[in-house]
């Protein structure tokens, strides 16, 4: 899966008119060992791990229950996040044989095949106001 993740600023101030928000709800940590890393992105080509998107939006936070996370100021458009669970806090998505030793998980909840979902899987739309995407966080191993 691969996914990795730089760590960036989200914008704090408040949503200007025609430009939105979104707030992340992150649900089944299995423990509150390490990090969550949350990757927000408008490219298809860089879904899931926002690599060498200069417009992703990224964002890390400490592990437990009842985790939010908020962006705002977003410009309308269609998006699409990426999470995982950093047990070990070594910045990437530890896998064995290919299969995911941490957590992850994708906004919309789509069925896990073989590898990540595609972008149109986990896709949504952002206008004005505020939107809410919940995250259920998934274990292979």
């Amino acid at each position: 899966m691969g996914i990795s993740l730089l760590i960036l600023a989200v914008p704090s101030a408040a949503t200007v008119a025609g430009e939105g928000g979104l707030t992340v709800h992150i649900d089944n940590l299995r423990n509150a060992k390490g990090v969550v890393h949350l990757c927000l992105t408008r490219d298809p080509a860089r879904f899931p791990d926002c690599k060498g998107d200069p417009q992703a939006l990224t964002t890390s936070f400490a592990a437990g229950p009842n985790k939010v996370a908020h962006f705002d100021r977003l410009a309308p458009g269609t998006y699409a996040i990426a999470a995982i669970h950093d047990e070990n806090g070594n910045g990437k998505l530890d896998t064995l044989a290919l299969v995911p030793r941490e957590g992850f998980g994708f906004s919309k909840n789509p069925a896990i095949r073989f590898g990540p979902p595609k972008f149109r899987e986990a896709q949504f739309v952002i206008g004005a106001g505020t939107q809410e995407q919940r995250i259920k966080i998934r274990y292979l191993l």
